[in-house]
């Protein structure tokens, strides 16, 4: 999938071929024993109530820190470890939630060939519901991205804000303007069979191949081939193939909660600014709650590629 998204990313915009890829009142009871035990059980804290475990095949969740809840969702194929530096700035101000999908960097997948995701959708949904988190931000890339816009649109009640990082309402929207759900789809099979087929010396070659076109960063290159080979290819094709044919751009318009969206762009080696803006003007057209920012010289994992600069973007979001 990385080798796909690169190739799409940077390819021009026709006839791209698609590649795998958060005691005073104690002194009155000395008036009567029965009122020092009354008040004293009033003015001892109550225990602190804890939410049950979450349970969950989808997904497993690490919770970091104390303050207004922050969710973080990982990206297609992507371990819950590509938040670990912005969860580790954030757990000192807020209580932050590392989601980590099923199916993605060695998380068991148990569902042979059922969707991904929008039980990945429902099951974030249930865990905000669970636990008793009052109106989180939720942040996610790119898949996590469209997974946090699909929950701003179908659970405006369960959240406040969602951030969506490098990640369009419509991923073949990168294959050119006048691709729908139904000329995606044949592409879409495609890219779901190849990675079966692949076998494991060549798709190693592939994914390492495209990582350098997702991050300018040498580690997270890495990290991303490893991630990659330690996922479920059952999961991941699967939702490869839900990624390239779900279009979230018709709910834009009816969006109730505030939406970030930064996008990257890089001039040596991803998409030139003018490009990157015509595409993400485009895509989000319509939407009255979304804010666009361009984050230049950075690519696909801008978290990586530009971590000061993300850190600010996410501090006024959570902010804002």
């Amino acid at each position: 999938m990385f080798n796909a998204l690169n190739k799409a990313r940077s390819m021009p915009r026709a006839r791209r071929p698609l590649k795998t890829w958060q005691a005073a009142l104690l002194g009155l009871a000395v008036c009567t024993p029965s009122l020092a035990v009354a008040v004293q059980a009033w003015a001892e804290p109550a225990p602190m109530q804890v939410a049950a475990p979450f349970a969950s095949s989808r997904l497993s969740v690490e919770v970091v820190g104390q303050g207004p809840d922050v969710i973080l969702i990982p990206g297609y194929a992507s371990s819950r470890e590509v938040w670990r530096a912005e969860a580790d700035r954030l757990k000192a101000t807020h209580r932050v939630h590392l989601v980590q999908l099923a199916g993605f960097a060695g998380e068991a997948w148990t569902h042979g060939e059922g969707p991904v995701l929008q039980p990945a959708v429902d099951e974030i949904v249930r865990y905000i519901t669970d636990q008793g988190l009052q109106a989180p931000a939720v942040i996610g890339h790119s898949m996590g991205g469209l997974t946090a816009l699909l929950i701003a649109q179908q659970h405006p009640e369960a959240i406040s804000k969602a951030m969506t990082v490098d990640s369009l309402p419509f991923f073949s929207a990168l294959f050119g303007p006048q691709v729908t759900v139904e000329t995606a789809r044949p592409f879409a099979d495609q890219a779901a069979a190849g990675m079966l087929a692949a076998g494991e010396d060549a798709f190693r070659v592939s994914q390492a191949q495209g990582a350098p076109g997702l991050s300018r960063d040498p580690e997270t290159q890495r990290l991303m081939v490893e991630w990659s080979l330690a996922g479920d290819r059952r999961a991941m094709a699967i939702a490869i193939s839900e990624v390239m044919t779900t279009d979230a751009r018709p709910g834009l318009a009816g969006l109730r909660v505030p939406v970030w969206a930064p996008y990257a762009s890089d001039a040596n080696g991803g998409a030139p600014a003018a490009m990157a803006d015509a595409m993400w003007t485009r895509e989000y057209a319509g939407a009255p709650n979304v804010r666009l920012i361009r984050v230049d010289d950075s690519r696909h994992f801008i978290m990586a590629d530009q971590p000061q600069r993300f850190a600010q973007i996410v501090d006024q979001f959570l902010a804002d």
